[in-house]
């Protein structure tokens, strides 16, 4: 396939993405033909690529790189719906519309990309070599498994900044990935959680058949939330995100002591219920532009003598933050007022150990 080709195939998936009103897929504004050049005009992606971020900081932590990753994993749902292998998924062909982390990442650079119909094998050598699959080495067909494994690679360059498969040549690289050589160096993962090394080892399976599907990929522990994230994760910017937006707000306070539950009367009060809970709803946040906790509450456990606190039918041994949903807390569980400043925040979070449960996700 020739540049003109692959420009027009480009052209005739974003218009297909336009149509559907994607989020997640760079946005057509216009195509210019001549009979020498094809020119399009896409939208503003004024952050650049997402590699210059990498290359910046040497990787991500964990926290950015689980939103890239949703992020990411929610444009190839789409085109994987519409049978649509993107074939070159790489930090290079992500973009983002403003400064990072105050932006969207959305996918670009659909030149090599093609469609997947039922009995119609495509055998094709195309790729970049540091995250190409196994069996397009191998010429066997491709499939939309094939963007998968280009994932589970994604998510390492992200977690380290290095490539799992890298050698001292090209050679070497396509070695490394055919025997699927895959080592996580201490130095590179050191506090890097066993769910991401785990949804890593998940995608990067020589046997296509055996990755899991997009959708799955969303809905693995690592990436759906449930992993606990220490404090120390976030960053300065963050939390004062949260602050300046209004993120962290008064709720309700749920305690539970010598067996008896005590639930607060005000509409967002917490409810357990056979090891189960629900929340009223509460006001929504003002949108934040940086990386958050997706909840318009702040709380924290004390601790508390002689008490025995449960929320949602779960225990833990550590005081935790409720991120919209409880998740359990040991002893006794109380809110906080509003929290007004950064001082004010860093007090609380200081005055004992703490880590983050998010069951319902991380905005960006």
């Amino acid at each position: 396939m020739d540049q003109r080709q692959e420009i027009l195939h480009e052209v005739a998936v974003l218009r297909l993405a336009g149509r559907a009103g994607s989020a997640r897929i760079v946005r057509l504004h216009e195509v210019y033909e001549t009979p020498q050049e094809i020119a399009i005009v896409l939208e503003l992606a004024a952050g650049g690529e997402l590699q210059r971020v990498v290359d910046l900081q040497d990787g991500l932590q964990e926290v950015e790189a689980v939103q890239v990753m949703r992020q990411v994993l929610e444009g190839l749902i789409f085109l994987h719906d519409h049978n649509i292998a993107h074939l070159d998924l790489k930090p290079q062909n992500m973009l983002l519309t403003g400064n990072y982390p105050d932006c969207d990442i959305k996918l670009c650079d659909f030149g090599i990309s093609r469609v997947i119909r039922s009995g119609i094998e495509v055998r094709e050598i195309l790729g970049t070599p540091d995250y190409v699959a196994p069996e397009v080495l191998s010429y066997e067909p491709i499939s939309l498994a094939t963007d998968i494994w280009s994932v589970g690679v994604l998510a390492y360059v992200l977690l380290s900044g290095y490539s799992p498969f890298a050698g001292d040549t090209k050679q070497e690289t396509f070695c490394n990935i055919s025997q699927c050589t895959l080592n996580f160096p201490e130095e590179l993962f050191d506090g890097v959680s066993e769910e991401a090394r785990d949804f890593i080892r998940t995608t990067l399976q020589t046997d296509p058949g055996c990755r899991l599907s997009a959708r799955q990929c969303l809905e693995h522990p690592w990436l759906s939330f449930k992993t606990p994230l220490l404090i120390d994760s976030l960053s300065s910017s963050v939390l004062n995100s949260c602050i300046e937006s209004g993120v962290f707000s008064k709720e309700n306070s749920v305690e539970r002591e010598q067996g008896e539950t005590q639930a607060d009367s005000s509409a967002s009060s917490l409810e357990t219920s056979s090891g189960s809970c629900s929340a009223s709803p509460s006001p929504s946040p003002s949108p934040i532009s940086s990386l958050a906790l997706a909840s318009s509450t702040y709380s924290r456990s004390q601790s508390t003598p002689g008490s025995n606190g449960v929320v949602c039918g779960r225990r833990s041994s550590h005081p935790l933050i409720n991120a919209g949903v409880a998740v359990g807390v040991a002893e006794a569980v109380s809110v906080s007022s509003p929290v007004s400043s950064r001082h004010q925040l860093a007090t609380m979070l200081t005055s004992s150990p703490v880590e983050i449960t998010v069951d319902r996700g991380i905005i960006c």
